[in-house]
């Protein structure tokens, strides 16, 4: 048994000694770190070269080995294993993120059917390409742990209400370089689509590569603004968010598109009126509370104005 890189001797095996496969011979410490030296297979140490405290370098003899005549069987190995067995906590994960697909949420489309209206997850595989979104933040749940289970949260409020990611739109087109875009939709059936702590920074996270990578952003607007109730934050108020700032940034830098579809108010109409171009369709109400609100949205796309600015940069909308 020779050394296979320099250390100092811990302990070895005195001459002797009686060793199965896998039994320590020499233990090396080398970085701070000990390295085990064990025996490829049964047998007696017949000779020992090196003691404790010693220095070794690579490829130096450190003890002799006279193997057993009669090596033990092998213990009979397991089966090799299923490539598509999937381990308990992968199962796990996979089965929280099918908690958030529409197909595990059958009342909550069923209620979007009765309005005549889609889930965020259809417009968004409607707009990519197939096989070309990933999602940000899928596990993501509202930060009311304070006042509701961990399981009801899981179940009623996947993605805390909103659905992120970087997919490609019209690649065949443009190519998957240039088609590559920031998707954002508020989900109407978590929460009326309102803006919640973490989903605010699942926004600040897709806004932030947006600028970094200089891609495209859009943005299904629906939902009912900021939302109350979230508990799970140290925070005084939640104004002290850089959501709307982070969205201005983006104006002149890389394109924006904001659709809107039903009811569409406070901070997501905010967002929505910052795009370089807003979608509505006729029946959507896009709303804002407020001067102040009204001229924060409207300074955060086009820089402060001397003139009083209108509710909605697309007055048609």
């Amino acid at each position: 048994m020779r050394a296979e890189f320099a250390g100092s001797v811990v302990s070895v095996a005195g001459p002797g000694t009686r060793l199965s496969p896998g039994d320590p011979v020499v233990v090396l410490e080398a970085m701070k770190m000990e390295h085990v030296l064990p025996a490829p297979y049964a047998a007696t140490v017949s000779a020992v070269h090196v003691g404790p405290g010693d220095v070794t370098a690579p490829g130096l003899l450190l003890a002799e080995l006279a193997p057993d005549a009669v090596q033990p069987q092998a213990a009979d190995t397991a089966a090799e294993p299923d490539p598509d067995t999937i381990r308990p906590d992968l199962a796990e994960v996979v089965e929280r993120h099918r908690k958030g697909l529409d197909e595990a949420r059958p009342q909550a489309v069923a209620r979007r059917r009765r309005a005549g209206r889609r889930t965020a997850r259809e417009n968004v595989a409607d707009l990519c390409d197939p096989g070309s979104f990933t999602e940000y933040g899928a596990l993501v749940v509202a930060a009311q742990r304070q006042r509701r289970s961990l399981a009801d949260l899981v179940e009623n409020t996947p993605a805390d209400g909103m659905v992120t990611g970087i997919g490609t739109v019209n690649a065949a087109l443009f190519g998957p370089g240039a088609a590559r875009c920031v998707v954002m939709s508020y989900d109407y059936t978590v929460l009326a689509g309102t803006q919640g702590l973490l989903n605010h920074r699942k926004t600040d996270r897709m806004l932030a590569l947006a600028e970094r990578r200089r891609l495209p952003v859009v943005l299904f607007a629906e939902g009912g603004g900021g939302r109350p109730g979230d508990t799970d934050t140290t925070s005084v108020s939640a104004l002290d968010i850089g959501t709307f700032t982070a969205m201005g940034r983006l104006n002149g830098l890389v394109p924006t598109v904001g659709i809107a579809s039903g009811r569409c108010f406070a901070g997501n109409a905010a967002l929505l009126g910052s795009c370089d171009v807003v979608i509505a369709t006729r029946d959507a109400t896009i709303g804002m509370a407020g001067p102040a609100m009204i001229e924060g949205a409207d300074w955060a796309s086009t820089g402060p104005r001397t003139s009083a600015p209108s509710p909605c940069r697309n007055p048609t909308a």
